[in-house]
Formats: structure tokens, sequence, C-alpha cells
């Protein structure tokens, strides 16, 4: 074992393990080897001998009364005449250690303490990649993309950690380049019977918050809050954010000056759509708010009534006119407002007049009715404001 004990330091540096833990994997590797080789019951010990700086390999025995002493104990246990034998002073119920001459092994048992060194090893590897990690699982990281398969898979390293980017991860329509850097999530972290295994994402709705955190300082000092993210990846993202501070607009603060905060992060992820929201406590309020552009009429929750997604259920009020604005292209703004408020939608359209003079002398009569109907409708966000701000004084 003295090679061994010869590139400790050398095996410590290039896995990035203390010389303390090799040591402690080699011992190891030796008491399992003596287990399969010689006896799988006996007990024996690794230790380090200072004098020769050597690991060394020892079977201990027990000392027990002659008397006590059966073939069952052979593996464990030594009877006192025997080992008076070794040691004059020795007496029952002592410990006696025999050495193991590791020269005399025959050479598969050596392969099998190196083999099962370089096990350790890399576990002990991964284990200490994994600690680095660990408290890097759920923020934003910058990784190198250095492979990408056939099926659009991607291997990327953090730092000298191997990671990886399912397809499903990806934003639809991106594509990289090896070499590239780019940042993401480091979605999970964990050892598997194959080795460390770190998965990151760009789909996830936490990067959109992340992104936030670099890009809005009123964010990153605690002065506005994100209160939740909806996102179908690649298409659109609803932010739904809140102060507590009544000098601050928490809108503005997210987008900034003609819109150049949100657009950064929009084209960090391919160009995806962001609207951002203001929360409110109210839900009837906030459903309207989270519709937009669409102006509602009415919102009423049916607080006893669950869809079969076991969730609860608002019924939205608006314009015929509206509708598809509520909805969005392919349903988009409709999913992700009902992802974000936690509400289920059923949509009643409300008909709209729409009267066509039929001379001039009729002209007057359609300006005044067009104020009317402004002010019936009065729609939006606004309304509903002013409703529950009614009901609160």
């Amino acid at each position: 074992m003295e090679k061994i004990m010869d590139i400790v330091g050398m095996i410590a540096t290039e896995n990035g393990v203390s010389e303390e833990q090799v040591i402690e994997a080699i011992k190891d590797s030796m008491i399992k080897m003596a287990k399969k080789e010689i006896d799988e019951n006996a007990n024996f010990t690794a230790f380090y001998d200072t004098e020769s700086k050597d690991l060394r390999l020892a079977q201990k025995m027990l000392v027990c009364e002659d008397s006590e002493f059966e073939s069952s104990l052979e593996s464990t246990h030594i009877p006192l005449s025997s080992a008076r034998e070794l040691a004059s002073s020795v007496q029952a119920g002592d410990e006696l250690e025999y050495e193991i001459d590791l020269e005399t092994m025959n050479r598969s048992a050596i392969n099998h303490i190196f083999q099962d060194i370089g096990y350790q090893i890399q576990r002990l590897s991964e284990q200490e990649s994994l600690r680095k990690i660990e408290s890097e699982i759920g923020h934003l990281v910058t990784a190198n993309v250095v492979h990408i398969d056939d099926n659009g898979n991607t291997s990327l390293e953090i730092g000298d950690v191997l990671a990886y980017m399912p397809m499903k991860y990806r934003i639809k329509g991106e594509k990289f380049k090896i070499g590239q850097s780019i940042r993401c999530i480091l979605k999970s972290a964990r050892i598997t019977k194959n080795g460390l295994k770190v998965e990151l994402s760009r789909t996830t709705p936490k990067m959109i918050e992340e992104l936030l955190m670099l890009e809005v300082p009123e964010i990153k000092d605690g002065e506005v809050t994100i209160y939740k993210v909806a996102r179908i990846p690649g298409e659109k993202a609803k932010v739904a954010l809140f102060t507590n501070n009544p000098k601050i607009d928490p809108i503005g603060s997210a987008v900034g000056t003609k819109g150049v905060r949100i657009s950064a992060i929009s084209k960090e992820l391919n160009g995806e759509s962001i609207d951002c929201i203001e929360y409110v406590k109210q839900p009837e309020i906030f459903i309207a708010k989270a519709l937009s552009p669409a102006q509602i009429i009415s919102v009423k929750i049916e607080r006893n009534r669950l869809s079969e997604n076991e969730r609860p259920i608002a019924i939205i009020q608006l314009a015929q006119s509206q509708k598809s604005k509520a909805i969005g292209k392919k349903g988009i703004n409709i999913r992700l407002a009902s992802l974000i408020t936690g509400f289920d939608f059923e949509i009643k359209e409300i008909a709209e007049k729409s009267p066509t003079p039929t001379s001039e002398l009729d002209s007057k009569a359609l300006e005044n009715k067009d104020i009317e109907s402004k002010e019936e409708k009065k729609l939006g966000v606004e309304a509903l404001e002013s409703l529950f701000k009614g009901n609160d004084s």
C-alpha cells in the first residue's frame, strides 16, 4: 500500500477532496477486501503507521477463557491458552490485533482494493460537488454548452460540474451552440447509481423571477414583491407584483423606462412576451387585472363550487368584443390568468348594441347614445375597484 500513500495528495487534488477523505476511503477498501478474501465474519481494522508512514491492516481478536471458546467464535475470538503463546501477559477480555501482510495477498485481492478505492473516491468527489452546488438549486446559474445530442438534449458545464438540460426544459425555438454561455435555473442535483445528476431548466417560472431580481433594483431590495409567475415557455408569461410602498409603482418598476427592463428579460427568453400585473388581495379585482388586456364587466366568485380540477370557479361577464382578448391567441391569455389567480373561469358574454345612423339628423342622437353606453359599461378594473372600495367604506 506504500504506492497508494505516495499519491494520496495527487488523488485528493485531482478529485477535489481532502487527503483525510482519501485515506479513510483506502482504509475502508482494505477492510472490504479482507472480509471478502479472508473471513467475512472477522473484525478487521486499518490504521496509519506513523513510523513507516504506511497504512496497515490488522484482524482484531477478543481473548476468552478456554472453556468459553467455541468453533463458531473462531472468526472473532481466541482462547486464552493460544493467546498467551503470542503474548504471555494477556488476560481474558483483552483484545489482540494480528497484522496482515498485504504483500502475501494475491493479485486479484490487491486489484479489488484499487478498484474499490477508485469507486469511493469518485463518490466522494460527487458528494463534494453536490455540496458546492446545493445552495444554487432554484437559482440562476451560467453554464457553458459542451454537447447537444440529436434530440436537442444539452450537456453543459457549471465550473467543473457536468449538468444536463433535457429538450423539454429548453424554450421553444431557441438554438444553442457548442461553447455558448447561457443562463438557466439549476433545477435539481442528486447522486444516483450512475453518479451526480444535475438538471438545468430555462422553462420554469423561477427563471423569470431570478431575471427580474437581476434587472429590477426595487425587487432585489425588497421594495417590490413578486407574488406569482405563470408561464407558457416561449409564448407568454404573466407576473403578479405588489408593493407596500405607496410611492412606488410596481408595474412601472418592473417594466422600466420605455420598457427597457422587461424587454431585456424577454430577449433573454427568446422573445417570450411578459405581462406585468398588479396583485391585489381582492380576488375579483385580481382576476380582472389578470385577464388584461380584456375589459371585464363583472367577476363573481362561486365560493362553494369547484371545477373538475378542484379549483374554485369565477364567472366572468364581458362584452362580446372583449371575449377574444380575454381568451387570447390559442387560449394562452386565459390559461395564464387561470394559473396566476388559481381560479377556473366561466365566461358569460353580454350582447352589445351597435346603432347605425340613417341620416345626419340621427348623428346627435347616436352621439348621446354612445355617451350613455360608455357610462353604462364603465368596463374593466376601475369599475370593480370602485365597487369594492365602496363596500370597504
